[in-house]
């Protein structure tokens, strides 16, 4: 008898495009196991909502944004099942349920939640404890239980896995904590416990070298970038600081233009001569470049052609998405009904 085959879930926030470091955290994963499970992807809107309540026209419009970006790497919406998650009412019954189950301590402990907390409070990395709860007071409560609504969202599809990168691991983790809080307090094994899958390159830096490449950090390559745009960003790349003459030896490590073609180069062995030539000298940042620029527009356009196409029918990228939210009810409508029924809430039939 054959196992049953497995879920996937995952998904995005719609606050912007998408851009390189997705698709190596996260999108490039989707792709490759799209045949190999029953996969859902979710366009997190109500999350985005929890740093971004002033602005819904905002994220209104980045739903479109990121359904095209999803059509343009490869993910076929007959395949994989595309969802809205503030038309699946269901997640956030469930979340309700679970934030009975989870202390508030607990969500500040979440080191992914601390990490968001001094991005949008633009507070260092050195900030003290004391004065970074004085900050977090001025949070939204809706930012401090994002971990709870993510929680509802995979467990609601009964995922086995979530691709996800490495700074999300504790999301995953805490999901894992109130999955078996909910099995435990109620009696039934009626929540599945999800697993993290990290990918090889688990976070692509930003353009200047800073950890991580975001949307409100000015330091993303877009999928949807044109080609000048991309080009013009390649050359402002951070690079070694200390190789500033192309005869000085240059270090590869840490060096994000060489983490760029680890990640996008197909050619492994001209990649590795590259690393070799940099670090013992002879070898100029921009010839690098060069072949770093030539590589993601070898990747990139035959995305940015896709999305173009699917730019045209604006209509029918919505439409699409509302075919795979009707479906995916189904799924979360079941799981709701397990759930309620484990908590004595089944009223009537």
């Amino acid at each position: 008898m054959e196992a049953p085959i497995k879920t996937i879930l995952t998904g995005d926030r719609p606050t912007g495009p998408l851009h390189l470091g997705h698709y190596v955290g996260s999108l490039k994963n989707r792709v490759q196991l799209q045949h190999q499970y029953r996969t859902f992807v979710l366009v997190a809107d109500m999350q985005a909502l929890t740093d971004n309540a002033d602005n819904p026209a905002k994220v209104r419009q980045n739903v479109a944004e990121v359904v095209m970006d999803y059509l343009a790497i490869g993910l076929e919406p007959k395949v994989v099942t595309i969802c809205l998650q503030s038309m699946l009412p269901e997640l956030a019954e469930l979340m309700m349920y679970y934030l009975n189950l989870v202390t508030v301590a607990r969500l500040q402990r979440n080191p992914t939640v601390k990490e968001e907390y001094r991005r949008i409070l633009r507070a260092p990395a050195d900030t003290p404890e004391e004065e970074l709860r004085e900050l977090e007071a001025q949070v939204p409560a809706g930012f401090l239980c994002y971990p709870v609504s993510q929680a509802a969202d995979i467990t609601a599809f009964k995922a086995h896995l979530v691709p996800v990168g490495e700074d999300q691991k504790p999301m995953i983790e805490q999901t894992v904590e109130i999955v078996r809080s909910f099995n435990r307090t109620y009696g039934q094994d009626v929540l599945v416990e999800p697993e993290a899958l990290i990918p090889q390159i688990a976070r692509l830096p930003g353009t200047d070298g800073q950890a991580k490449m975001g949307k409100s950090l000015g330091n993303a390559i877009y999928l949807s970038d044109p080609a000048d745009v991309v080009a013009k960003k390649i050359k402002g790349m951070f690079t070694d600081p200390k190789h500033l003459r192309v005869e000085d030896p240059g270090t590869v490590e840490g060096n994000p233009v060489f983490t760029y073609l680890d990640a996008f180069d197909p050619d492994v062995e001209k990649v590795q001569g590259l690393k070799d030539h940099y670090r013992r000298g002879g070898l100029g940042d921009s010839v690098v470049k060069k072949r770093l620029a030539e590589v993601l527009e070898s990747f990139l356009s035959p995305i940015r052609k896709r999305r173009e196409d699917y730019a045209k029918d604006p209509a029918g990228v919505m439409r699409l998405l509302k075919e795979g939210t009707d479906r995916a009810r189904e799924t979360t409508a079941s799981t709701l009904a397990s759930v309620r029924k484990a908590m004595h809430l089944d009223y009537w039939p």
